[in-house]
């Protein structure tokens, strides 16, 4: 079964596989292949995600566990959809004690059957972390915890544990013997001699204490004393330490800056094939039909695990159903690409998760005219400078700010390799430090791939200006340093070194540097700049370059032939479960690019009005501005001005992500520093905008004069996603208006019933465009793309893509295609940056638009009569010259069949 487009949905405790399954009938409606899981395994209790896993051995019972998960899949294939999953394989969640085999590690440390699961240094420089891992949980400082009695010895489900709150920390089983003994227990302690069953000993241990309870009292009496605590969690194969020890001191890989997820180490074929046995479980037993491979740059080598991936699944397609047998096992990695990067062909899988195409379309809907005046209008207002002096300054601080020990590591292995050779033994550890440094802010993409084979010549000429732009940062003694430091990073491929420890030094460099470049990246650029640099927020997206800020038709077309040449099935997104900006939000957003002097009016104009509404300390004059594009972006459209209940729901919305903006921008506030004075300045200031009657009548009115256009940007963006070389995703609900902000604000619940009764209503596309406001154009649009792409899915999956040469005075205002199969056919057209051409800037109709001479050329083979999809109509042959205004005679874009 061909993946040909898909749902993605967010499964948790308030949304289960049941309740899935209850809409089949309306996804099949819709023209869903398949449904696009958020991970299934089981997760932290309570999680909103899954991507906090702590057993991959059984899905997620909070979700229906495997009996609902067979339910559903029944229901899919008895109207023969499919299912993608979600996986994570670059870590777990840990920290609680409810991941067995973290806990095991606790327990057990080197000697653990897990221990090599885990991306753990146990060969730490810090001599009180070797053998050990640091546990950062406690609130306050080690000596402060431990005095105030919040760390105690338990004895709990026939074991010994430290308690701190909600966590537990196993007693070592070495120190239960010299535990029992001391307590008068000689019997019990000759349960625990070496070679006796450690789960039996237990079972009778609790027996022991049950018959004799006071000497239990007795042992958890003595170690209420903090000094005789602390010696025995000494001797404990972890160290209990304040969680702000954790980005300076801890010695284990972890997801970005959160303690919480601990890194795998998949590259290892045990630790693969135990992380993925019951995936491919349900694969072999015909349940799942495809893969997303969340954060694949987190992975040490993502092209062995791809490759290694795919082998496994066409293992496994011989034990598949007879009918599922010869289906295409459907892989796509989460990958941010950076400016002219592109997926490698030979990771074997069938594309990326989409954020390339929604950084295209993105582009395409802005107005490159408006990028220097905003720019300018951003800088002056703001007092800022450029994106790319934001992202360096990003990028030097945060490795120092968050992954002090992830940099530390680094060195230290490029150190060892500088030690291990008598020509660079004098390279100190902080000149190594200071290369390093400059490398990791020259960085222009998330990561390189380089492994024992060396660098591929994509990544060669990355690193190649990488050490160009770093070299004149750096005093000339040490740019030989730097030229090595190179050599070692891949230059010079690790196999062909002499010697199994010389390459073992070369590849645990590589892989600690690769694997600190990526989360670097989503650190540093989204989830620090993006908050930081305002110019226009609709370019600062997931998977977006906010430096390119439009992209004409003519690239586009290149960009759509490259990814039909390429990766035809690679999935195309315009939003995700993670995306900052809903994706009409930010189609609105982007006609501001169409007007920058209006909208440099009013934002001085709003400034000025607003300048006795700020607090003692804020918001700043940046944090003001992104304010006022939120607003602006997220207003409802179904909001009016005098709706005081909307307006508090409205602002409660904003708040939150106000409070998210300020702490990952690090500037006046942190998540790790947060300036609770600051923040609650810029809420009351928030709030005093939305009790100005004067201000909001303003911003409605604003919206009003631009939602129009908005609207028909996301009908554009929709229209593009369904038919342009890939396999669209519709993430849940977005098939009507999406004006959501970050998360939480983007995995709100959808009223997936309300949008089924729109769907079997069945109105008439006059009566959608009237009521344009209410999202039923925009979910008429959608069902009627992927009702062709069910009708003719070659037309989709392997047709050409022909761009159509549009000439005129708004020739740059049109985009036209064609995908062409044998006799299938279908014509494509959009308008781009369309407020001037709206006769009624209110209403999202270019009926009467003055397009002038502009017309699009039609080849010979296409001049036949046609179907207009969206109306559902037969319509006349088409001309050599298609003029606009019948292209858009019933609609604000046209789809129509050949």
């Amino acid at each position: 079964m061909t993946v040909r487009a898909t749902l993605r949905l967010q499964f948790h405790a308030g949304f289960r596989f049941a309740d899935a399954l209850r809409q089949l009938p309306y996804f099949e409606a819709l023209g869903i292949s398949h449904l696009y899981a958020s991970p299934i395994l089981r997760a932290r209790a309570g999680s909103m995600h899954g991507y906090d896993v702590v057993d991959p051995t059984q899905v997620n019972p909070e979700l229906g566990g495997e009996a609902g998960l067979r339910e559903l899949v029944a229901g899919l294939r008895a109207r023969g959809m499919g299912l993608v999953v979600d996986i994570v394989p670059n870590h777990m969640a840990v920290g609680e004690a409810d991941n067995p085999w973290w806990q095991d590690v606790l327990e057990n440390g080197p000697h653990s059957a897990y221990a090599g699961y885990f991306d753990i240094d146990w060969d730490s420089t810090d001599p009180l972390l070797r053998g050990r891992v640091l546990a950062p949980v406690l609130g306050k400082p080690y000596g402060e915890s431990l005095a105030a009695g919040e760390i105690a010895l338990r004895f709990e489900d026939s074991r010994f544990q430290f308690s701190y709150y909600g966590h537990r920390f196993p007693l070592a089983p070495r120190d239960y013997a010299p535990l029992l003994s001391q307590a008068g227990m000689p019997e019990a302690a000759a349960l625990f001699r070496a070679g006796r069953d450690l789960e039996a000993a237990r079972h009778e241990l609790g027996a022991a204490f049950g018959a004799r309870p006071a000497a239990l009292q007795a042992i958890l009496d003595a170690h209420a004393d903090p000094r005789r605590l602390h010696r025995l969690l000494e001797r404990q194969h972890y160290r209990l330490s304040w969680w702000r020890c954790a980005g300076d001191e801890i010695n284990w890989r972890r997801f970005f800056d959160i303690t919480q997820l601990a890194g795998l180490r998949v590259q290892e074929r045990e630790v693969f094939e135990a992380v993925h046995a019951t995936i491919f479980r349900l694969y072999a037993q015909g349940l799942i039909d495809g893969l997303r491979i969340d954060h694949v740059d987190g992975l040490a080598d993502p092209r062995a695990y791809c490759r290694r991936l795919r082998a496994r699944l066409a293992e496994l397609a011989a034990q598949r159903p007879a009918e599922l047998r010869e289906d295409h096992a459907y892989i796509v990695v989460e990958k941010i690409l950076g400016p002219g990067e592109r997926l490698a062909r030979d990771w074997q899988v069938d594309g990326s998760s989409g954020y390339a195409f929604m950084n295209d379309v993105g582009a395409l809907l802005h107005d490159p005219a408006g990028e220097a005046p905003l720019g300018e209008l951003w800088r002056e207002l703001s007092g800022r400078g450029s994106y790319g002096a934001e992202e360096a300054r990003a990028r030097r601080s945060i490795p120092q700010d968050l992954f002090t020990a992830d940099f530390n590591a680094c060195a230290h292995a490029l150190h060892r390799i500088a030690r291990s050779e008598p020509g660079t033994r004098d390279w100190t550890l902080p000149a190594i430090r200071r290369v390093l440094s400059e490398l990791l802010v020259q960085f222009p993409v998330y990561r390189t791939y380089a492994d024992g084979r060396g660098r591929s010549k994509a990544d060669e000429a990355i690193m190649r200006g990488v050490v160009a732009a770093a070299a004149p940062k750096l005093p000339a003694s040490e740019r030989p340093l730097l030229e090595r430091i190179d050599r070692w990073l891949g230059g010079e491929p690790p196999r062909q070194l002499r010697g199994a420890s010389a390459r073992r030094l070369r590849l645990r460099a590589i892989a600690r540097f690769q694997q600190l470049t990526a989360p670097l990246a989503a650190k540093a650029v989204e989830d620090t700049v993006f908050y930081r640099h305002g110019r226009l927020l609709s370019r600062n997206e997931v998977g977006a370059d906010p430096s390119r800020f439009a992209l004409d038709a003519a690239a586009f077309h290149r960009l759509s032939r490259e990814r039909h040449r390429r990766y035809p099935l690679t999935m195309l997104a315009t939003a995700t479960h993670d995306h900052k900006r809903g994706e009409d939000l930010r189609a609105r957003l982007a006609v501001l690019s169409e007007l920058p002097q209006r909208w440099g009016a009013v934002l001085r104009s709003w400034r000025a009005r607003n300048a006795a509404r700020h607090g003692s300390t804020g918001p700043d004059a940046a944090d003001e501005l992104m304010l006022y594009q939120t607003l602006a972006g997220a207003w409802p459209l179904d909001l009016s001005a005098d709706d005081r209940e909307g307006l508090g729901a409205f602002e409660e919305r904003v708040a939150a992500w106000q409070l998210k903006a300020l702490r990952e921008a690090k500037r006046h506030s942190s998540w790790l520093e947060p300036d609770l004075a600051y923040e609650g300045n810029c809420r009351g200031f928030l709030q005093r905008l939305l009790g100005d009657a004067a201000f909001v009548a303003g911003l409605h009115a604003l919206v009003q004069d631009i939602a129009a256009a908005g609207a028909v940007n996301g009908l554009s963006q929709a229209l593009l996603r369904m038919t342009a070389p890939g396999v669209p995703d519709l993430y849940q609900g977005t098939e009507c208006w999406d004006f959501s902000l970050v998360d939480p604000d983007n995995r709100r619940p959808v009223d997936f019933d309300a949008r089924a009764g729109s769907l079997r209503a069945e109105a008439a596309l006059p009566e959608l465009l009237r009521g344009w406001r209410d999202g039923r154009i925009k979910q008429r649009l959608v069902h009627a793309a992927l009702g062709l792409r069910r009708r003719q899915p070659a037309l989709f999956a392997v047709g050409d893509y022909r761009p159509l040469e549009v000439r005129g005075r708004h020739a740059d205002r049109l985009l036209a295609f064609a995908r062409r199969f044998g006799e299938e056919a279908v014509l494509v057209a959009v308008p781009l940056r369309s407020l001037p051409l709206l006769p009624d800037p209110a209403q999202p109709d270019l009926r009467r638009a003055d397009w002038g001479d502009t017309a699009i050329r039609i080849p010979a083979e296409l001049r036949r009569p046609v179907r207009d999809l969206l109306a559902g109509t037969p319509e006349p042959p088409l001309e050599a010259w298609l003029q606009p205004g019948r292209l858009f005679a019933q609609a604000p874009v046209a789809l129509l069949g050949l």
